[in-house]
């Protein structure tokens, strides 16, 4: 993974600054945000997603700032027990610029959410993006995702998704069977003879 600077720290890249969320920064940054995400995600918002997320979950939030400290991008997380077992992050949202993509934004966007999640004892990371969105699947898999599901029509706009995790501990894969995650609707096979 790649460094991180400590929390609530400005780490630069050549004229691109990456600084986590705080909510002293809503005022300034709620609305770039809001619109940013809406002209790249297929999904319509409310304010109150944004808030559930980001009042809960800031410090999982990271940006990428250009020299006046416009947005270019951000990713939006959370870190929770998943339905009682393991300890699951979620990137819930990821979106960069259009005229800023292929510049390694997304990649430590997303590798600064996964260390925080990391530093704080996540056994996996989970992600949905659209089939058809191939740059973020490619980004996706480079960072160590896996497919583990096809979701049929699971946007609004119709389109199917893929859910990605990342098993980050040893075990959290075998794990999941014992907390019946992904199987849980499936009628349960006799065992062999």
């Amino acid at each position: 993974m790649s460094e991180t600077q400590p929390l609530g720290v400005s780490a630069t890249s050549s004229d691109l600054g990456y600084v986590q969320y705080h909510s002293s920064k809503e005022s300034t940054y709620l609305t770039a945000i809001r619109q940013l995400i809406s002209t790249d995600l297929s999904e319509p918002y409310s304010i109150y997603v944004y808030r559930y997320f980001l009042y809960q979950w800031g410090d999982l939030c990271f940006m990428a700032l250009d020299e006046q400290e416009n947005l270019l991008g951000v990713v939006i997380s959370k870190l929770e027990p998943h339905r009682g077992g393991p300890l699951r992050g979620y990137i819930a949202m990821l979106a960069v610029k259009k005229e800023h993509r292929g510049k390694g934004i997304a990649t430590k966007l997303v590798r600064m959410a996964i260390d925080v999640m990391i530093e704080r004892d996540a056994d996996e990371i989970a992600l949905e993006t659209e089939v058809t969105n191939t740059a973020a699947m490619k980004l996706y898999e480079r960072l160590g995702f896996l497919r583990s599901k096809r979701l049929h029509r699971y946007y609004l706009n119709g389109n199917s998704a893929f859910r990605f995790v990342l098993f980050v501990k040893e075990g959290a894969a075998t794990a999941r069977l014992t907390y019946g995650d992904e199987n849980e609707n499936e009628p349960e096979l006799p065992p062999s003879a």
